[in-house]
């Protein structure tokens, strides 16, 4: 049954949360817990991220605080407020240029370059691939949830650079969503990090979530349920000591997954400033290897991470898509750079 469903851009009384959703519960509505609730009615919304909202207190019934395991009643009145104002969902076309490494009626693939955000969201409305996207391409799919979107069933970070898969069709939107969802889909990364891993071929299978310190930080949880399965094939290409040259491959696709899984390990992505990066790790703290260092860092202003292969099967062919991408000029010249530098330390 549908609930009396609102959206409200007023300040609280406590001048410093806005009330994105009012939900008046149904009278027929059958007690269901409050995170699988509002997981349904929320766009884009996950589980795990109604259980944090809860957490955080940003969820009340009645005016009151309440735990996900609550059961609502009928009439419950459900607020969810935030510190960022709500915002239209319309997608402002923006005449950005694209690398567009393939298309067909189907789908495109783009390199996208490092510093470009993918999706409008807090403090980032303009200037992303979404806005381009709706520049360059009329009509793309979006999400079930209608949320504007178009064409995306995939994202990566901000300051991570490579290939992304974008639908142009519902057909497509569906497939490829369904290849992501059963991990079928093939993605190659290639990570500058701290030292040399040992052993120099693994997997990490161990769960990440938000970390309870630091909600912008994704945390480890090898020992215990919290957190989703989480699991990242990696390989060495080159040990230069004092960092390396790391190939993952994903099984999974969590937020910050590599760069979360690498810190556990010990080796956090070079020049990584949420996961500790952006620091000598490695090496001695000479004037000379500091300088070295610090001149990378201004090369390579970003995590050292490329997404640069992605393979898929073609929504509508059915056949088999394999695409690669060299690494970019900032990554391949700190590269170079530490490579001359361990050469000359030999």
């Amino acid at each position: 049954m549908n609930s009396d469903f609102s959206e409200n851009n007023e300040l609280n009384e406590d001048g410093d949360l806005y009330e994105h959703y009012r939900i008046v519960v149904d009278k027929g509505q059958s007690l269901v817990r409050i995170d699988k609730f509002l997981m349904d009615r929320i766009p884009n919304a996950t589980r795990n991220k109604v259980q944090q909202g809860i957490e955080a207190e940003s969820v009340k019934v009645n005016d009151k605080v309440v735990k996900s395991s609550y059961k609502i009643k009928p009439l419950d009145v459900i607020t969810v407020s935030l510190p960022e104002p709500p915002r239209d969902t319309e997608v402002i076309p923006e005449n950005i240029p694209l690398n567009i490494v393939y298309e067909d009626n189907e789908l495109l693939v783009i390199n996208k370059p490092a510093g470009m955000v993918v999706h409008p969201a807090y403090q980032n409305w303009t200037g992303t691939l979404v806005n381009a996207l709706a520049y360059h391409f009329q009509n793309l799919p979006t999400t079930q949830n209608g949320e504007g979107r178009p064409g995306l069933v995939h994202r990566i970070d901000k300051d991570t650079s490579g290939l992304m898969v974008v639908a142009k069709t519902e057909l497509a939107m569906a497939h490829l969503a369904r290849q992501f969802y059963d991990h079928s889909i093939e993605r190659t990364y290639y990570a500058m990090v701290w030292g040399e891993v040992n052993p120099p071929e693994g997997t990490v299978n161990v769960n990440l979530g938000r970390s309870p310190k630091d909600r912008r930080v994704v945390a480890a949880f090898p020992d215990s349920d919290i957190g989703r399965h989480a699991v990242t094939h990696y390989k060495t290409l080159k040990a230069l000591r004092y960092i390396s040259l790391v190939q993952c491959n994903l099984e999974t696709g969590r937020t910050h997954q590599i760069r979360a899984h690498m810190q556990y390990l010990g080796h956090p992505l070079f020049n990584d400033e949420t996961y500790g990066g952006n620091r000598i790790l490695k090496g001695t703290t000479f004037t000379k290897y500091k300088q070295f260092v610090e001149n990378c860092f201004k090369l390579l202003p970003r995590q050292a991470l490329h997404a640069k292969s992605l393979g898929f099967q073609h929504p509508k062919t059915r056949q088999w898509m394999q695409f690669d991408s060299a690494l970019p000029e900032d990554f391949l010249s700190v590269l170079e750079k530490w490579e001359k530098y361990v050469n000359t330390q030999d």
